[in-house]
């Protein structure tokens, strides 16, 4: 294979350099996942490396199959034995292999985020928290970024202090880890926390794979917590033939925990590194990659590049102001619609991206009108579905009768007239004696306290000890029997509603997905089927073929690229947002909108249209907003269109008259408004009755005290800790305080 002219001077950089630890600086469509192909293949037919030496871990399912896809092309069958998946799939297998050493049975449970928020609601009531005041994502929330830091419950009690707060969430972090260990479960966080912990404790199991893998490879590497940084740097310790592709300015989820200073400080992690930057843009014309460069250099923390591109010109970028929100999407619409006509091209080579989801139902609305076939990215998951969640915990319960979340959950469904008082009973029997509620279950004829429920009972353990003896046969076979003996299938044609046959035609199509499975695995077991479907992510859900348009958030659109995309919502207050835009974090939280704002501009290839509106609804009322600050870092020189300054001398704004959606010119939004420099707000700011540490009552949440008060210029934020010791911060426009 003659590299050289396969590749440009820096991938060839990137693909010969094989040796100690490597950071590839990856611009966005610098062809990176043809550099990690080609390194591969590199590694395995010029350094004579075995393919199951070679590790490879990336964030999506999706991503992977691509990856491996790839190698496969370029190398052939030896392609399957490198080691391609994401970091959850690749601790899951580390698990399986030496569960016992991690003090785990092998057929442990994955419990999705629905399943936690079960065991949360549990550990609540146990605790006696009310669900008034708290919910079970504030204490799983919590947890959450606890373990992407690898701290325990004594650990992150440091962190959150020693408040009745604090302590609540200690107590519920413990009761929750006691829980899931008693089920024989892990959830998503766990499964890189447990896979550490293993690697950290025991030296044989870390010498095994530091063995393995000579040489490691991760991809998206600024996405990276702080438990998976750990994770590769034990896994890549041995040889430290680490090499990681990414690009700060592409780290857009601090929200889910990534960690912009694993890519950041690389070197300092690693001093002998060496750092490749990867600035070709093989995707986007030259006037888009411009604005891009433009906007992102105004972020101080981050690594300097900058793309280029041997594209076409290309058109100006439309910068579309409306009077309304619905004008701005009755435009977008609209202008799809033409652009399709003229060009006679796929609907699919379009996207409308947004800041939150809330902005999707009016764009909705004008594409049902135009007749334009669409998708939303980001709603219910297949996978939560209730029957599709209802009969996965029938397969969880036969592979591992010690999850007593899945056993709970199908006891009674379809209803075999088995009460929760029965089956509290048994649970409380099986508590004493050491055992799983499975196993209680299966002692229900000794159980004095269960008598009269004993023969159903028995009735449900026979099915499933039943399901159980039939492991060996295909995944496909086992769901249907699951299906016709459980009676849950039966159930659903007795119904005969639509709705009914909906949630049928998933059963069919989750059938499907088994035999997908079944056919593409060599191997294929129950256990294996439940951890890919457990592991699957939202963006790889996305039908492949459909001609449609797709609408997400700016989040949602990573890693994807189309020829034209609409940027809609380029308000100061949406985009970036209120809370960024006064956060007193010395500019970080608006240092990661405009990183959004770069991976937004740099999903198009040819067409980019960024579009406001001067008034939108915001909690029932319709506020004026200033252009996005974010504009006037493009340069006018690669821009078309303007918009009108808003006016925000009334605060409270009148529904908007319907007119043209035709940009006025009569603005450039790229000098300095004329409009004060202030964000607009449905109310006049209004002095306050109340100050720093007055107790203040709220209408829903009672009595507290005022713990800081910030002026940010449409409103009074105040932050309040109420007598139930549950902190929020709250806008007094809308909070409506009084002073008690």
């Amino acid at each position: 294979m003659d590299y050289d002219k396969l590749l440009n001077d820096r991938q060839l950089e990137a693909v010969k350099k094989t040796k100690g630890p490597v950071l590839i600086l990856a611009g966005a469509g610098s062809g990176k996942t043809r550099v990690l192909t080609y390194r591969t293949a590199y590694l395995i037919e010029k350094e004579n490396v075995a393919p199951y030496h070679i590790m490879a871990i990336t964030f999506t399912n999706k991503a992977a199959a691509e990856m491996k896809s790839r190698i496969s092309t370029v190398v052939g069958e030896r392609g399957r034995d490198v080691w391609v998946s994401t970091f959850h799939s690749s601790c899951v297998r580390i698990l399986r292999r030496f569960a016992l050493e991690a003090g785990y049975d092998r057929n442990f449970s994955i419990y999705d985020a629905d399943d936690s928020k079960t065991v949360m609601k549990a550990v609540m009531k146990k605790l006696n928290v009310d669900p008034k005041k708290f919910k079970e994502r504030t204490f799983l929330s919590a947890i959450s970024k606890a373990k992407d830091e690898l701290k325990g419950p004594e650990e992150a009690l440091k962190d959150w202090g020693h408040d009745p707060v604090a302590m609540l969430k200690f107590k519920a972090y413990k009761e929750y880890e006691d829980r899931l260990k008693e089920s024989n479960a892990l959830d998503f966080d766990d499964l890189i926390v447990k896979t550490v912990e293993l690697l950290r404790t025991n030296k044989e199991v870390l010498s095994y794979y530091q063995e393995k893998f000579e040489y490691m490879m991760v991809d998206e590497y600024q996405d990276t917590n702080t438990a998976q940084f750990e994770l590769v740097r034990l896994l890549s310790g041995g040889t430290r033939n680490l090499c990681v592709v990414g690009d700060d300015d592409q780290s857009i989820y601090k929200f889910r925990g990534a960690n912009i200073k694993n890519i950041l400080n690389f070197e300092h992690y690693f001093p002998d590194a060496t750092v490749i930057r990867l600035e070709q843009n093989y995707r986007s014309t030259k006037t888009i990659l411009s604005a891009a460069n433009s906007v992102i250099k105004n972020n101080e923390a981050r690594k300097d590049k900058t793309l280029w591109t041997e594209n076409e010109e290309g058109e100006k970028i439309k910068v579309c102001s409306f009077e309304s929100a619905y004008e701005e999407a009755d435009y977008i619409a609209n202008d799809v619609a033409v652009r399709k006509r003229k060009a006679n091209d796929s609907y699919s080579d379009y996207a409308v991206l947004y800041r939150t989801n809330a902005q999707s139902r009016i764009l909705e609305e004008k594409f049902i009108r135009e007749n334009i076939p669409y998708k939303i990215v980001g709603g219910v998951n297949f996978y939560s579905r209730k029957e599709i969640k209802d009969i996965i915990a029938y397969l969880k319960a036969i592979v591992n009768p010690s999850d007593d979340l899945s056993v709970r959950r199908i006891i009674n469904v379809p209803k075999r007239g088995i009460g929760e008082a029965s089956v509290e009973k048994a649970a409380v029997f099986a508590t004493a004696n050491g055992k799983s509620l499975y196993e209680g279950l299966l002692s229900s004829d000794i159980n004095p306290a269960i008598k009269s429920a004993a023969s159903k009972i028995r009735s449900f353990t026979s099915l499933i000890e039943g399901f159980k003896s039939r492991l060996n046969e295909s995944v496909p076979t086992i769901i249907r029997a699951v299906l016709e003996e459980s009676g849950y299938q039966n159930e659903l044609v007795i119904e005969n509603t639509d709705d009914s046959k909906a949630r049928l035609e998933n059963l069919e199509e989750f059938i499907n997905k088994a035999v997908v499975y079944q056919n593409d695995n060599e191997e294929p077991t129950l256990s294996g089927f439940l951890e890919e479907v457990a592991l699957i992510a939202d963006i790889d859900n996305l039908p492949e073929g459909d001609d449609y348009v797709l609408l997400m958030t700016l989040h949602g659109a990573k890693g994807l690229e189309f020829d034209t995309v609409y940027i809609a919502g380029m308000e100061d207050g949406l985009f970036p947002g209120f809370m960024a835009i006064t956060a007193s974090d010395g500019g970080e939280e608006l240092a990661e909108e405009r990183r959004l704002f770069y991976v937004g501009i740099t999903r198009a290839r040819k067409n980019l249209t960024l579009t406001l509106a001067r008034t939108r609804m915001v909690r029932g009322e319709y506020q004026t907003e200033s252009p996005s600050r974010f504009l006037k870092e493009i340069s006018p020189l690669l821009t078309e269109g303007n918009m009108p300054a808003p006016s925000v001398s009334s605060r409270k704004t009148e529904a908007p008259r319907k007119k043209s959606y035709t940009p006025d010119t009569s603005y450039n939004p790229f000098k300095k408004p004329v409009a004060p420099k202030n964000f607009g707000t449905t109310i006049a700011k209004a002095p306050l009755s109340y100050a720093v540490g007055d107790r203040v009552t709220h209408r829903k949440f009672g009595e507290g005290v005022v713990l800081s008060i910030t002026d940010g210029g449409r409103d009074f934020e105040v932050l309040v800790r109420f007598d139930g010791g549950e902190e929020k911060k709250m806008f007094a426009s809308f909070a409506k305080l009084e002073k008690a």
